[in-house]
């Protein structure tokens, strides 16, 4: 697996809006009974990533940028 760590503080505010929001919209995220806006999702995500519970990686192989949660990424990369 070749992933490489991003600090979030890195990417411009565009940049991380586009992530964010690229991954609180994909097929199979809401879960819920409600249905919550996507600015509060965005928030949620922002969040979580200020407190290190997420993370965001660049994969290499697939040219793509993820996130995950914090304790879910260090069981992937020491795989």
């Amino acid at each position: 697996m070749n992933v490489t760590k991003i600090p979030w503080q890195s990417l411009s505010e565009d940049a991380l809006e586009g992530v964010i929001s690229e991954f609180v919209t994909r097929e199979g995220t809401e879960y819920g009974a409600e249905d919550i806006p996507l600015d509060t999702k965005i928030s949620q995500v922002r969040q979580q990533l200020q407190r290190g519970e997420a993370v965001l990686y660049f994969d290499a192989d697939s040219a793509t940028c993820q996130l995950l949660l914090a304790a879910d990424a260090r069981r992937l990369i020491d795989e």
